[in-house]
């Protein structure tokens, strides 16, 4: 008999979980009560800080930490003045001017966290950024742009003045040598990115004056702004140097490594000496923000001890090019200190303890009533940051798979997609996982969300429906059945069974969802496997086409255009299609042409990115409601704080925001700009 457990039955068991807790106070039951919803009580209001771009409100005196100072006093940086230029970046704080001083203690998973300090540490570095709405493109690292009429021509003004870490002049011209010396290298960057090559057509980067950079595209793209705001390849070199990505880069530095500027024998020499097969991986070193500390940069930190060591470390970058309205250089923490914590359980474990400043990556939605209950002896304080994409479970069904032609058949029926999502009780996975905060629902982004198409897509095909699910997998021909009732394979081979893949130590615990979601699927007949892996071996299974299901999280899809990867094939790494997103990313040149449906999809997206901003939206409702109808991916439950959206904060942390956005596009938590946290 399958036993349905009540969120109060589960609180009292997790209760128990983490060093020393016990079971939960009656206030804490309250606020976590049925009637009241999870932690409603601790969702603040969305704030943040603001960009002020009328210069007239800017400060007109500048002042600096107090180790900057000294250096400044014995001749080792110049004065802050010329360390910020003509153009600074001024931050008003959400709640008020800070002081400076302190180390901010962060944990992180290994070298392949990287996400964790782009988030945290980088500033970010795009050339234009979100506000703390994430509706919004602001001014970031370029003061401001101007696109022309016919939509073709984006200028870029940088700010005059402004220098790399190491004091070097940050101009147009760091953003013509990544251009023509590594983004144009298909040594370094084996093919266009389709974010500067709307519908194909390649883009240009050239420089006006030293601080100015055109953009140049055959076609309309106005859509560049928010491309060059987001989590993209062109969202600047802390997140997209590595891969030779980013738009700029430090020229002065990085043309020694190099063979067109540098002695290539002396180059492959060094990069066999530094343990590396050729020079370009060397050069991909080199130019990684989170492994080289000798790299120059342009965010409020620099790396110190990089990512592959126990203790990822960040100081203040001297020339960074952030102040607040008083006239303050901003960061206002001296180092950022990440340590490692070898599993997702040890994380919590020291989260719970209060062992770190602000964390909100990596931590458990389920340890939430343990948090709640040690919020007063810890110090600290839980916010909760619900997001707007709609599945923070989603099961991404591979439309290109073939290594079992009868898996495929099945995978790629429509009926049989729908059947599978409606036999998922939404409830109950809510209710074990999410703690009840999250909504039962579809793939699709929020009903507030411009490209939603409509209310009625966030349930459609996404409601428990064991009858209705019966009958389509009989319509669809699998009306065969095992003495156990399993449905069985049309060619003769026994029972037909899927396997869900997942990431083992995710954030989220998608091996146990999937497992729940296996037992759901007994009663309309299907059987299910489930599987974990390390990260990098699904990945790869993945792009060689392995994995028939695949759970993980829906996050950015609320950024529709800018941030596709998980809901679009537009990449051969997509796990909707491998061989679909090779084939949309080589222009038919390689992979599997998609079927008819995804095929349109896919149009309308790229006939999107150079659409005018009224066609956009109509556009997006289109591709929404034709995934939400034919259920590439299947929604489990959404709209939580689930995946980055528990997040907690030391007591002796201000300008914390009651709520802030939670999405990938947004690189959260950097549209808080975190250079002006403080600790009081």
């Amino acid at each position: 008999m399958q036993v349905k457990m009540s969120r109060r039955r589960f609180l009292v068991g997790t209760a128990q979980l983490g060093a020393g807790a016990a079971f939960l106070s009656l206030d804490i039951a309250q606020a976590l009560g049925q009637n009241e919803g999870i932690g409603r009580s601790l969702i603040g209001e969305l704030e943040g800080p603001e960009v002020i771009t009328d210069e007239a409100a800017w400060p007109t005196s500048f002042s600096e930490a107090p180790d900057l100072a000294a250096r400044v006093s014995a001749g080792d940086l110049p004065p802050v003045i010329e360390r910020i230029g003509k153009h600074p970046l001024v931050i008003k704080p959400v709640h008020e001017i800070g002081r400076y001083g302190g180390s901010w203690r962060r944990a992180f998973t290994g070298p392949g966290d990287i996400p964790n300090g782009v988030r945290n540490a980088s500033g970010p570095d795009n050339v234009l950024f979100f506000d703390y709405t994430a509706q919004n493109v602001v001014p970031n690292i370029a003061r401001g742009w101007e696109t022309s009429v016919d939509g073709k021509e984006t200028l870029l003004f940088l700010r005059e003045g402004m220098r790399w870490s190491d004091g070097e002049p940050f101009t147009a011209n760091d953003f013509v040598f990544w251009f023509e010396d590594i983004y144009q290298n298909r040594e370094i960057v084996a093919s266009e990115s389709d974010v500067l090559s709307p519908n194909g057509k390649p883009g240009r980067v050239e420089k006006v004056d030293d601080y100015t950079v055109k953009l140049s595209f055959d076609e309309p793209y106005s859509f560049i702004v928010e491309i060059l705001a987001g989590y993209t390849d062109l969202g600047g070199s802390s997140s997209a140097g590595s891969y030779g990505m980013g738009l700029f880069a430090p020229a002065h530095y990085l043309k020694i490594f190099l063979p067109k500027y540098g002695d290539a024998d002396k180059i492959a020499a060094d990069a066999a000496a530094a343990g590396y097969d050729n020079w370009v991986l060397y050069f991909h070193a080199k130019s990684d923000w989170a492994l080289n500390p000798d790299l120059p940069v342009v965010t409020p930190w620099k790396v110190t001890r990089p990512i592959n060591e126990a203790v990822w470390e960040f100081e203040r970058n001297p020339y960074s090019v952030w102040v607040d309205t008083a006239g303050n250089q901003l960061p206002y923490i001296d180092k950022i200190s990440f340590g490692l914590a070898e599993n997702l359980e040890l994380v919590n474990l020291r989260v719970i303890a209060g062992e770190y400043d602000w964390q909100e990556r990596h931590v458990d939605i389920r340890k939430l009533p343990v948090l709640l209950q040690n919020q007063q002896a810890q110090n600290y304080k839980v916010y909760i940051d619900p997001s707007d994409h709609g599945s923070d479970l989603m099961l991404s069904l591979n439309q290109s798979y073939e290594a079992d032609s009868e898996i495929a058949r099945w995978l790629q029926n429509v009926n049989v997609r729908r059947a599978l999502s409606l036999g998922i009780d939404r409830d109950e996975l809510n209710e074990i996982f999410f703690l009840g905060i999250g909504q039962p629902r579809s793939i699709v982004a929020a009903d507030s969300n411009k490209y939603n198409p409509g209310a009625k897509y966030g349930k459609l095909w996404a409601t428990k429906d064991v009858e209705k699910a019966n009958a389509l997998l009989d319509e669809a021909g699998l009306t065969k059945r095992d003495g156990a009732g399993y449905r069985l394979r049309t060619d003769g081979k026994g029972r037909l069974t899927f396997e869900i893949a997942s990431y083992a130590g995710a954030l989220l615990p998608y091996g146990e969802m999937s497992e729940s979601i296996r037992t759901q699927w007994r009663v309309i007949g299907i059987n299910a496997r489930v599987t974990e892996g390390e990260r990098n071996m699904v990945d790869t299974r993945t792009r060689n086409n392995d994995v028939q299901i695949f759970a993980f999280v829906g996050d950015g899809s609320d950024h529709l255009f800018a941030f596709p990867w998980n809901i679009i094939p537009v990449w051969a790494g997509s796990p909707i299609g491998p061989l679909w997103g090779a084939w949309y990313a080589s222009k038919g040149q390689q992979g599997v042409e998609p079927d008819a449906v995804m095929k349109e999809i896919l149009a309308k997206y790229t006939a999107a990115l150079v659409a005018s901003d009224e066609d956009r939206i109509r556009l997006g409702k289109e591709i929404w409601a034709a995934l939400v109808d034919n259920v590439y991916c299947i929604g489990g439950v959404g709209l939580s704080p689930a995946y980055g959206g528990i997040r907690v904060v030391k007591n002796t942390m201000g300008n914390v925001p009651a709520r802030q956005y939670n999405g990938p596009d947004a690189k959260t938590s950097a549209q808080s700009r975190l250079m002006s946290v403080f600790f009081k």
